[in-house]
């Protein structure tokens, strides 16, 4: 059973950081690129990053770009989102996904459906 554990939310002040992690089990985590996602209340989800199968690639939204890294730990099966200066617009549940390596993914990698398995989710609250 594939199962995938973000941990790393909580409230931190505005110009603050926190980092997010997502444990995947279940996959062979090294054939999967991964993406993290969020929701913010009364909004529909976005797209926030992704970083490819062997971490040589990343991709970020342009909301986040300059702020947020992704990285990832293949021996650990671990991804890892460092978010920077949050702004209280950054407030959401935060998400990370898991898609299988396909050619085609490039194309699509900032859309819901490039990914094959989700987390839970946390919560990340940023006050003003």
């Amino acid at each position: 059973q594939v199962q995938l554990r973000e941990s790393g939310g909580g409230l931190v002040q505005a110009g603050g950081s926190l980092r997010l992690s997502c444990a995947a089990s279940g996959l062979t985590y090294s054939n999967y690129n991964m993406g993290w996602f969020r929701q913010g209340p009364g909004k529909e989800r976005e797209f926030v990053g992704a970083i490819t199968w062997g971490g040589s690639r990343q991709y970020y939204a342009d909301s986040v770009k300059g702020r947020f890294i992704i990285s990832r730990v293949n021996a650990e099966n671990t991804v890892y989102l460092q978010m920077n200066s949050l702004k209280p617009e950054d407030t959401a549940v935060y998400s990370c996904a898991a898609g299988l390596k396909r050619s085609d993914w490039f194309s699509y990698y900032s859309r819901g459906a490039a990914y094959d398995y989700w987390g839970q989710g946390t919560q990340v609250t940023v006050s003003s």
